[in-house]
């Protein structure tokens, strides 16, 4: 009778644990976000953001676009509507619009493309 209830508690711990180990990852590897929720609106707001895997365009970006990224507000996003165009997205820290703290935060979220002639 020991056994039995040895192996009926083992049985109810996997099937407890089941759940557990039944969650799989998202097909990318990466695990979903904690608030899905936080973060769609973001998506929504901005459909340039690069959360999509999109570029910004530090020339042709609305102000809502480019605050959406990170370290950029109200005035450095006014800087850098003021200052266009832009030939390169350095610029932005060559013309000092932002610090350098802050490009390095944004510049692989960024471009700078240039219009067709």
């Amino acid at each position: 009778m020991n056994i039995v209830s040895r192996l009926s508690a083992t049985i109810l711990a996997f099937v407890i644990a089941f759940p557990v180990f039944a969650q799989s990852t998202s097909p990318t590897g990466k695990t979903a976000p904690a608030n899905p929720s936080a973060t769609a609106p973001a998506k929504v707001a901005t459909p340039d953001a690069s959360s999509q895997g999109e570029l910004v365009d530090i020339n042709t970006a609305s102000a809502a676009e480019l605050k959406a990224l990170p370290g950029v507000g109200d005035a450095y996003s006014a800087k850098i509507i003021a200052g266009r165009p832009y030939k390169m997205k350095d610029q932005l820290v060559s013309r000092k619009i932002i610090p350098q703290a802050t490009y390095d935060k944004i510049k692989e979220q960024i471009i700078a493309k240039q219009p067709k002639s």
